[in-house]
């Protein structure tokens, strides 16, 4: 008997640069437990909001992704939401941060932390 890979493809990707200061924050945390959670929640200006927090809590419904040393997770109500999105971070004149574009978001709001 064989077995077979199953590759999904994640809810959400990270540029290398939003990888690479994702590890750095990690790092700084301490915990090896400590993975990023990306949700979505109803509220902000333009109907949801994204939230993006560390999080050691687990579920087996959760989807899962793993970035060079970082582990993605997305709950399974948030991710119909954010699905083929990416997170990508910037650092720069004109403002340090994180950034996520939607292909789902059928309009956003200037702060770009809101959509629908």
């Amino acid at each position: 008997m064989s077995t077979t890979e199953v590759t999904t493809t994640p809810v959400i990707n990270l540029t290398d640069h939003a990888a690479a200061k994702v590890a750095e924050l990690l790092a700084q945390e301490g915990d090896d437990q400590l993975a990023l959670r990306v949700a979505v929640k109803a509220g902000g200006c333009s109907g949801m909001s994204y939230e993006i927090f560390f999080d050691t809590d687990t579920d087996p419904e959760d989807h899962e992704a793993v970035f060079g040393t970082v582990t993605v997770r997305v709950d399974p109500a948030s991710a119909p939401h954010i699905a083929g999105a990416t997170l990508d971070y910037k650092d720069g004149l004109q403002g340090a941060g994180f950034h996520i574009e939607n292909p789902n978001a059928q309009r956003s709001c200037g702060c770009g932390q809101s959509f629908a």
